[in-house]
């Protein structure tokens, strides 16, 4: 890969969080507008965005509610597209204090810590495609609100196109065509989807992951051992239980200083919300879910998953299905009347 990727800095991972840092702390909410191409596409939890503008604004409402949050880069996989371009899997840990009015109302002045999984295709040094996932339920929960409440507040325009099948996501993703190396480790995360998450054979788990695996998923839980990771993974499926898998993209580095070969996968949820009625009464309606994962291997086994994806877009999903009316949310008898339905904002940071 040539330098023109990602330039002026040493690598895609100095490039990937020197432009977050610039936008997000230093608060060079206009610098979007180089970062991004003009013609950007966004995946997020509610749906796809077109053009930078609406990153330029979804990020100012964000810095605006959230104006001391930091997000700590936590790790950034990455592997060239060709020449002149790149795939990174940029894991974030936030916190920070709700001082500011958001999409859920004016300030709660509670604090709060949460992940995202940002996967970005640069190209020449400017953003063309992202698919970005944040934990929001673990914010809105921590917030002090009703998620139930939020969701049906939430504005959902839904994903654009339809998913053309995938020959051999090893060979080419959504993001281009990729590299072959680490196969065998890539190997090993598509195996543990297929038998494990989507053939349900939760026993396997020990063919895939250490005895001493952590599994940190939504809501902020960490899970340790087979044990917590089967129950993780029957937590997400109960209410989804003909819920299967698609993984659209793959990533892979090698890197001392975070632990050696990790992987990263953006993966697509296709089910029915017709088990357990774990976010209200059961509709039978369909539920699509975008997430993404990184994985840490150590002597060929996983040693540490962490699975980002947004509760509250499943809740947004169903109460549309149901046809929910707006409710204000509330923290401790306090009115909060939002107004119009809220919208969460879409880049990375």
């Amino acid at each position: 890969m040539d330098k023109i990727a990602y330039e002026p800095y040493r690598d895609p991972e100095e490039f990937i969080v020197e432009w977050t840092d610039r936008i997000w702390v230093r608060r060079g909410i206009g610098l979007i507008r180089e970062n991004y191409a003009s013609d950007a596409i966004v995946h997020g939890a509610y749906g796809t965005s077109k053009g930078v503008e609406p990153v330029v604004r979804s990020t100012l409402m964000k810095i605006a509610a959230f104006p001391g949050r930091v997000g700590q880069a936590e790790d950034v996989v990455w592997e060239a597209r060709g020449d002149d371009a790149f795939l990174s899997s940029h894991r974030v840990f936030s916190s920070g204090t709700h001082t500011g009015w958001s999409a859920y109302g004016p300030p709660t002045h509670r604090s709060f810590s949460s992940r995202t999984i940002a996967n970005c295709l640069y190209r020449r040094g400017e953003m063309e495609e992202e698919w970005v996932v944040r934990d929001e339920y673990a914010v809105v929960r921590q917030l002090g609100l009703d998620p139930f409440a939020v969701a049906r507040t939430l504005a959902f325009s839904g994903w654009d196109g339809v998913r053309a099948p995938l020959a051999d996501v090893l060979a080419e993703g959504d993001s281009g065509a990729r590299p072959g190396h680490h196969r065998a480790e890539c190997e090993h995360v598509l195996a543990l989807v297929d038998a494990v998450w989507n053939r349900r054979m939760l026993h396997e788990v020990t063919e895939f992951v250490a005895r001493d695996v952590t599994c940190h998923i939504s809501r902020e839980r960490t899970l340790t051992r087979p044990d917590g990771y089967q129950l993780g993974l029957l937590d997400l499926l109960a209410p989804l239980p003909d819920a299967r898998f698609e993984v659209r993209d793959v990533v892979a580095h090698d890197s001392p200083a975070h632990g050696g070969v990790r992987v990263g996968v953006v993966w697509w949820l296709e089910g029915t919300y017709s088990g357990t009625p774990a976010y209200g009464a059961v509709t039978d309606s369909p539920v699509t879910l975008l997430g993404s994962s990184q994985f840490l291997f150590r002597e060929g086994r996983i040693v540490r998953e962490w699975r980002v994806y947004d509760e509250l877009s499943i809740l947004a999903q169903i109460a549309r299905a149901r046809g929910d009316e707006p409710s204000a949310p509330s923290v401790a008898g306090e009115e909060h009347p939002l107004g119009e339905p809220g919208e969460l904002p879409a880049g990375r940071g």
